[in-house]
């Protein structure tokens, strides 16, 4: 066990290297570009048997991966963004032929206007696409994260592709603290892809299917892999307890932090959850009960896990960081549908969307929040989905569109 500074882009390559990965077609894309960067030099050097090819698009990319994968070669592929929207035909693609695969996706949040840092539209774009996801907080995550998700997804009743995300930025370009597992013992967690099941070989082409089917056997499929993808919570479960055994680190589908005898509950995911940790601590230390429930596993949403952490709860707050324009806070329905029907659910459920673009969100916000959930609380009342955004900040905002509105009447008199 080798314990290094890396970025969350050098973990990922990391978790390539250690997950042997015979196949990598690539397209670079800010700010995942490090990680294909990186493994390059590692085959150039000879320091890993792989084979890379550069392709001319994210969606060739995708499709080069998931025919790559039908052949029983442990496939591996980077994307962000805008490219993760590029090749998002091919997500429902590969995850209908029942690929086992690993995509990283770097999340950027998504134009218009444009920007470089993070939030969750890209990788929530992909929820009902059939691929699982798995959402890292850390770089050392993330290298566990692959490990686990070859090791899922190349079981037999699961064979999806798997999506493992971090956090453009505030993630991809963060050094911590990581321990990296010696390739015997990552080995010994996983072994040698066997695609016993797998039929397609360059040598004797066969026909699988034929090409358009009808509605009948359309469902069939497509309800296949519903189930396979629920499979996948109990391959989770194995591949995460002999990971603990061997490693020493544990990673449930939902973490929780100080969460088992807490009256309010945060919900978040990706790396902003470490403030969330910084905040539930300041809150504890000012005398109120919080926690904070991560979802590691997002899909399969792992719902009795969920419920267990946040059932007989006063009160939850989501905090998305994303916006579904119309509706607000994807993960924050997602938590609405788990605990209905609940007998002891929570009394009130506020909804915030935060970290937009990178966005920071400060301590002070956070207890904002719990003050706002306790006030539900006592009131009976929950409040509108609120933007995480201060009166300042439009003030700003609003001062630059004057003066841009200003400079451009200029321009139009001078002109």
């Amino acid at each position: 066990m080798t314990r290094t500074l890396l970025t969350g882009n050098a973990a990922a390559a990391w978790g390539a290297r250690l997950a042997r990965i015979d196949y990598l077609p690539a397209f670079p894309i800010t700010p995942q570009t490090e990680i294909i960067e990186t493994v390059s030099r590692w085959i150039a050097d000879d320091e890993m048997r792989c084979r890379m090819v550069m392709l001319e698009s994210e969606h060739s990319m995708l499709t080069a991966a998931g025919a790559a994968a039908s052949t029983g070669v442990r496939t591996f592929t980077a994307t962000s963004s805008q490219g993760l929207l590029y090749g998002m035909e091919m997500l429902y693609t590969i995850a209908g032929w029942r690929v086992p695969l690993v995509l990283i996706n770097v999340s950027r949040g998504l134009s218009a206007p444009i920007t470089l840092e993070p939030d969750h539209n890209d990788i929530l774009a992909a929820r009902d696409s059939g691929c699982l996801q798995f959402h890292c907080a850390t770089c050392q995550e993330v290298v566990d994260a692959i490990l686990i998700a070859y090791r899922v997804a190349e079981q037999p009743q699961v064979r999806l592709p798997v999506i493992v995300n971090l956090d453009g930025f505030s993630l991809s370009f963060t050094r911590e603290p990581v321990s990296l597992p010696d390739d015997e013992t990552a080995a010994r967690f996983l072994p040698a892809f066997r695609h016993d099941a797998g039929e397609f070989r360059g040598g004797r082409p066969a026909s699988k299917a034929v090409a358009v089917i009808g509605g009948g056997a359309y469902s069939y499929f497509r309800y296949e892999t519903h189930l396979a993808a629920m499979a996948a919570i109990d391959a989770y479960g194995e591949a995460t307890r002999d990971f603990e055994q061997l490693f020493g680190r544990r990673y449930p589908s939902i973490e929780c932090y100080r969460n088992d005898d807490a009256e309010i509950s945060f919900v978040m995911i990706g790396s902003f959850a470490t403030k969330a940790k910084e905040a539930v601590d300041r809150l504890r230390d000012a005398g109120h009960k919080v926690g904070l429930v991560r979802p590691f596993m997002l899909r399969p949403l792992p719902e009795a896990d969920l419920r267990a952490a946040l059932d007989g709860k006063a009160g939850i707050a989501v905090i998305d960081q994303n916006l579904a324009p119309g509706r607000g806070g994807i993960l924050h329905g997602e938590v609405t549908s788990v605990l209905y029907g609940l007998k002891t659910r929570p009394a009130a459920l506020l909804s915030y969307i935060g970290g937009l673009g990178g966005r920071d969100i400060g301590v002070e916000e956070f207890f904002q929040i719990a003050a706002d959930v306790r006030a539900a609380i006592a009131s009976g009342a929950t409040p509108a989905p609120r933007l995480l955004y201060t009166q300042s900040e439009l003030t700003d905002m609003r001062k630059m569109q004057a003066v841009a509105h200003v400079e451009a009447a200029g321009e139009e008199l001078a002109s």
